[in-house]
């Protein structure tokens, strides 16, 4: 796994369109925050970075690190990554707070070269009230497929909206 070199709190501009296909991992000391209903559900200064030519980057995350006592396995049905393997999903729960479906994933069997990932967590900005990256909120990748998470210093166009699947 590499050491993000454009993942500094330097905000150095990265183009999706530089990340790599296959994938590559990299390691982030950046600050993942994930917060909602109030609550931290994530705090972490280790994670885990993908970046994959026209996607904004998905950090995964440590179980240490995530509130996981308000996770649930989702009942749903998992899904395929050519590179990745095979996902599962979570459901988040909270006290007081509407179940959120299929937050997050997890591959707890990855595909050979991606085993750092083997049961960290990644979420979906989309569907929990605030995700942050040091000091900045993010802005959720656009779509209800890919999970990525969309900082300031990113160039696009990021796949994801209407008519970009195909890409």
């Amino acid at each position: 796994m590499n050491k993000g070199a454009g993942d500094s709190a330097s905000g150095e501009s990265e183009s999706v369109w530089d990340y790599p296909r296959p994938p590559r991992l990299e390691a982030s000391v950046r600050r993942i925050r994930i917060v909602h209903a109030g609550r931290v559900i994530a705090d972490a200064t280790q994670a885990v970075r993908i970046l994959e030519t026209s996607h904004p980057p998905v950090y995964y995350l440590a179980p240490a690190d995530v509130a996981v006592s308000l996770l649930r396995r989702s009942s749903a049905a998992g899904s395929f990554c050519e590179f990745k393997g095979v996902a599962g999903y979570w459901d988040l729960i909270m006290p007081g707070a509407d179940l959120v479906g299929q937050v997050a994933w997890s591959y707890e069997q990855p595909s050979p070269g991606y085993s750092a990932l083997k049961g960290f967590l990644a979420f979906y900005a989309s569907k929990v009230d605030e995700c942050w990256v040091d000091e900045e909120r993010v802005v959720p990748q656009e779509g209800d497929f890919y999970g990525g998470w969309i900082t300031k210093n990113l160039k696009g166009p990021f796949k994801g909206a209407p008519g970009t699947r195909g890409w």
